[in-house]
């Protein structure tokens, strides 16, 4: 980039250093954002020749000229340059290369200071919104496994000890309810990012008569921004996608983290597809969850970016600061993270196999069903505490006599309280500890049944 090609080079006397210019340049991570720079500055030309701040001619010669730009840069006819500043200058530079003394006017009236912030809010609502399709789709996934597997009993678990029989659709309901949640934040993140930031200047707006609202709507925008000042310096939509992505990773890690416990050999609860799955380079029985260990692994990625973006706004006064640059590389890598962990979760979600047999195996062990008989006794008129303590003594018995509380004898019961009876072994039958769990987000086929219909109506999927 030669000294003649900086904007702001008539201030200073001497050129910059070299290394200077390596490290003042963002055109490496910046190009990304060329279609929301040439669809700001379109929308800017015509409201200039609207407003007759410059000819209608030059207005449309400037967006006749973006418009090529664009194209070519679609097709690869145009390449980025490296040596330039960002894109912004780029696309600017190109322009009057292309249409002569017009392409001067279009920064018109505009700061590289709203112009940036013009690009990063379109770019963070089109592809926020392209993160809550994936998302869509994810919970289309998760309800339609869970529809399968309604009755499908398994271990529930807390301490990663074996807690209380739930069902294989109940568990994945939990994680559609997680979805659910990040795009409820991502639809908050668009509405935080809709303000139009053009006309605000370099900090104190213009003195041009600019037509704020006719941008606002040529770029989609439900609102400009109230503050100069805050207009270019707000970053905290930026923040907040950053912070949403980071709970999107952290619910992909935990289900992640399930997965690849599922399949161990330990487990055997699921099965992966091949196509989702890796071997080792040494060990020819060996079968690797890859997919599930990178998105547990990459979700550190969102939230260092997170970190960064905190810590970079922390200490800025107002109104730009050069600080400011930092924060298009992690937004980035934050989103490109998302889709990119997304689009390999979505498929091995929906092609894992649920080893059901192993599933109700496990859920027969570890006296999963000792607070069903507890509340047994409590139904009869036991309190609660005494009623846990004889199960407690129970439980005790089957360890040292290696049963289960189904393979335990009725006078065994009856020698530790006289309220027990035959029907006790239908009360601690796993089918029946799930099926009467059958209150509002419960455990039951039925509720569980209701959770999937209330979120295919969310999503415009037909209920069954």
């Amino acid at each position: 980039m030669t000294e003649s090609n900086k904007v702001w080079q008539g201030r200073l006397s001497g050129g910059s250093a070299k290394e200077v210019d390596v490290f003042n340049s963002s055109i490496s991570f910046d190009y990304v954002l060329f279609e929301e720079d040439i669809q700001g500055s379109q929308a800017h030309a015509r409201m200039l020749g609207k407003q007759a701040i410059i000819s209608t001619e030059d207005a449309s010669l400037i967006v006749e000229g973006l418009e090529s730009i664009l194209m070519d840069l679609k097709t690869g006819a145009l390449l980025f340059d490296p040596t330039a500043e960002d894109i912004h200058m780029f696309v600017e530079s190109e322009l009057t290369e292309r249409i002569g003394e017009a392409g001067k006017r279009l920064h018109t009236g505009r700061s590289r200071n709203d112009q940036v912030a013009l690009d990063l809010r379109l770019y963070v609502k089109k592809k926020i919104t392209e993160i809550s399709q994936q998302l869509l789709e994810f919970e289309a996934v998760l309800t339609r496994k869970a529809e399968q597997h309604l009755y499908t009993i398994m271990p529930g678990y807390t301490h990663m000890q074996i807690a209380q029989p739930v069902t294989f659709a109940h568990h994945l309901m939990a994680y559609a309810q997680m979805i659910k949640r990040d795009c409820k934040r991502l639809e908050e993140v668009v509405e935080h990012t809709d303000a139009m930031p053009l006309g605000n200047g370099a900090l104190a707006g213009t003195t041009y008569p600019l037509d704020r609202q006719y941008v606002a709507e040529q770029l989609g925008f439900g609102s400009v921004t109230a503050n100069s000042l805050d207009g270019v310096s707000d970053r905290d939509f930026v923040i907040d996608a950053a912070y949403a992505l980071s709970m999107v990773m952290m619910h992909l890690s935990r289900l992640s983290e399930e997965v690849i416990t599922w399949c161990s050999q330990e487990f055997k609860f699921v099965k992966l597809d091949d196509a989702f799955a890796t071997g080792s380079s040494i060990m020819p029985q060996k079968k690797n969850p890859d997919v599930a260990e990178l998105v547990r692994g990459k979700t550190g990625r969102a939230y260092g970016n997170l970190q960064t973006l905190l810590t970079m706004m922390k200490g800025i006064p107002l109104a730009y600061n050069k600080d400011m640059q930092e924060d298009k590389e992690a937004l980035f890598d934050s989103i490109s993270t998302v889709k990119l962990a997304l689009s390999a979760m979505i498929p091995m979600i929906d092609t894992m196999e649920a080893q059901t047999g192993r599933m109700r195996e496990a859920a027969s062990k570890g006296f999963i069903n000792a607070t069903d008989c507890a509340d047994y006794l409590t139904k009869k008129g036991v309190p609660f505490r005494e009623a846990y303590n004889v199960i407690g003594t129970l439980v005790q018995t089957c360890i040292e006599t290696d049963q289960t509380l189904e393979e335990v004898s009725l006078e065994t019961y009856q020698s530790l309280h006289e309220l027990f009876e035959e029907d006790i072994y239908e009360a601690i039958d796993l089918e029946n500890c799930v099926t009467k769990r059958n209150i509002e987000g419960g455990p039951a086929p039925e509720a569980v049944k209701k959770q999937i219909d209330q979120l295919k109506n969310s999503l415009d999927l037909p209920v069954d």
